[in-house]
Parts: C-alpha cells; sequence; structure tokens
C-alpha cells in the first residue's frame, strides 16, 4: 500500500510553492478590484472589425470621460469585444460615447453595461468578508459535531478550516497575480466561485475524514499515521474521480462558455482542483503531524513526571 503519509513534508512543500508567491503578489500588487467592490461602470462592446485598446480609450477621453481602462479579447472571425471600465457614467454620457464610437467604427454592439455605486460596493466587500467567515465558523461547528464519537473531534473541524484557507489562498493569490498579468478582477461572482469552493473542498475532505473515522473505530489501539494513511488510499480512487468530472466540465466550459462566465468558471476550475489535492494530501497529513505532536509532547513529559513520583 502506496505511503503517502510518509511523503506529506513533499505535499506541503508543494502547496508552499504555490501559496507564497500569491501572497508576495497580495501584499505588492494587491487585487484588482471590479466595479463590484470600488463602484463605477463597466460596459461590454462588439466590434465587426479589428480594434486597438488605445484608440477606444481615446473616443472617451475625446468625449470628456477620464481614467477608462479598456481591455479587448481575442479577435475572433474578425470581430472582437472591448470591456470599458469607467467612472460612474449617466444614460447621456454612454450614448454619447456610443455615438462616437459607432461614427469611428461603424456597427458597434453593447452587450452590457453596469454602474454600481461606491456604497453599494463597500457593502459587497463587507458582506463578502462575513459570508467566508460565517461559512468557516459553521463548518467548524458541524465537523466538531459530527466526529464527536472521535476523542478530540474538534481537531478534525479544524484541519478541514485549515485546507479550506489553502484553498482560498491558492485562488485569491493567483487571481492577484492573473490581475497584475492579464487584468482580471474580483467582481461578486469571483466571491460566489470562492464560497462554492469552499463547499466542495470540505465535501471532498469529509469523505476523507469519515473514512478515517469508520477505520479508527474498527481498528481502535491501532498506529494513527497508518490508519490516516490506509483510509487516504481507500478514498483515493473515488476522490480523484468525482473531481475529475467536474473538471473536465469546467474545463470545456471555460474554452467553449461565454466570456462573461470564464472567470467565474476559472476560480471554480482552480479551486476545485486545489480543494481536491488539499483534501487528499494536507487535510490527513494534518492530523497526522498534529497527533505525532501530541505523541512528542506526552513523551517529552513522562520522564519529568517519573522523576517527580520519584
Amino acid at each position: 500500500m502506496a505511503d503517502l503519509m510518509g511523503k506529506r513534508n513533499w505535499f506541503f512543500a508543494l502547496s508552499a510553492l504555490i501559496i507564497v508567491p500569491g501572497i508576495i503578489s497580495l501584499l505588492i500588487f494587491h487585487l484588482r478590484l471590479g466595479i463590484d467592490f470600488t463602484g463605477g461602470s463597466r460596459l461590454q462592446y462588439r466590434f465587426n472589425q479589428t480594434i486597438q485598446s488605445a484608440d477606444v480609450q481615446s473616443v472617451f477621453s475625446a468625449a470628456g470621460i477620464q481614467d477608462v481602462e479598456v481591455q479587448t479579447t481575442i479577435p475572433d472571425q474578425g470581430s472582437q469585444t472591448a470591456i470599458v471600465r469607467a467612472p460612474t457614467l449617466d444614460v447621456n454620457q454612454i450614448e454619447t460615447v456610443e455615438s462616437a464610437l459607432q461614427a469611428k467604427y461603424g456597427s458597434v454592439t453593447r452587450e452590457s453595461a453596469d454602474t454600481v455605486g461606491p456604497l453599494i460596493g463597500q457593502q459587497t466587500t463587507r458582506n463578502a468578508v462575513v459570508a467566508v467567515a460565517a461559512a468557516a465558523a459553521i463548518i467548524l461547528l458541524y465537523l466538531s459535531w459530527a466526529f464527536r464519537r472521535l476523542d478530540k473531534a474538534w481537531r478534525y473541524g479544524t484541519c478541514a478550516i485549515i485546507a479550506l484557507l489553502h484553498d482560498v489562498l491558492v485562488v485569491v493569490g493567483l487571481w492577484s497575480i492573473f490581475g497584475k498579468v492579464f487584468g482580471l478582477e474580483v467582481d461578486a461572482l469571483f466571491v460566489t466561485g470562492v464560497l462554492t469552493v469552499v463547499g466542495f473542498s470540505v465535501h471532498d475532505t469529509v469523505v476523507v475524514f469519515d473514512r478515517i473515522r469508520e477505520n479508527l473505530i474498527k481498528r481502535a489501539g491501532a498506529n494513527f499515521e497508518t490508519t490516516v494513511n490506509n483510509s487516504l488510499v481507500q478514498t483515493l480512487a473515488r476522490s480523484l474521480n468525482t473531481s475529475l468530472t467536474v473538471l473536465f466540465t469546467l474545463l470545456a466550459l471555460l474554452l467553449f462558455g461565454g466570456v462573461s462566465i470564464r472567470g467565474f468558471v476559472l476560480v471554480l476550475l482552480i479551486g476545485i482542483a486545489s480543494g481536491t489535492y488539499s483534501s487528499i494530501f494536507n487535510a490527513s497529513a494534518l492530523l497526522v503531524v498534529w497527533e505525532k505532536w501530541d505523541e512528542r509532547r506526552r513523551a517529552a513529559g513522562r520522564p519529568a513526571g517519573r522523576l517527580a513520583t520519584a
């Protein structure tokens, strides 16, 4: 039987290799926030020709609209999409700039137009933080109750939360890098994706932990690391097969789905891949590390106890 727990330090190192660059990016570049959080207007247009971002930006500047960012997609069969982010615009300003775009480029189709005030953006930020914190607290309480038949049941909930935070850090850190390199933004769909990842990650972790619980009850007194390793191997195929079916579907959506949902799909793709990894290789390994640390602490305390008795 494969000794997965014997390689746990390698699994932790791989996680650190992904998370640390993301944290550094967060500290230096932060997240690229969309209008859902900062307030402003976001317009999406489709042109029947290839365009340049600077040219579209100049049209807005000529209409008296400054601080505009334009992001263009890869040309598709002679047409191209431009996503414009600007300060809050009223209906007259939007109509004025659209007339200027049509005069320059001919046929221009507005695919979407969203305007969010700064107050709503602040409320969205607050609600996003509260939602993630509340989800983590409820998961911790539920898992501590579900594994109450085991000694120190709260450890299972704590390790699941650490694995959950691992997945959130992977997604958020990579999104910070993607925001700097590719211009990807954090919006309401990003928060929805992160919360979905949280639920999927915990679901996969519970499957593994439940098998550990069954084996610990059946084989009372057996070596803890061996029991965890055996439980992990028993659930490995099921966890991988479940996750791969989801990942294949998400990959198809990412490649062939609409532009408006690609960010959301990418969050799910990264998060579920990370959740599968952390559930299999990190959460269970944390239980083993915690148990071994407890054993060393108890062993270090025995000699002193005997000396005091003597």
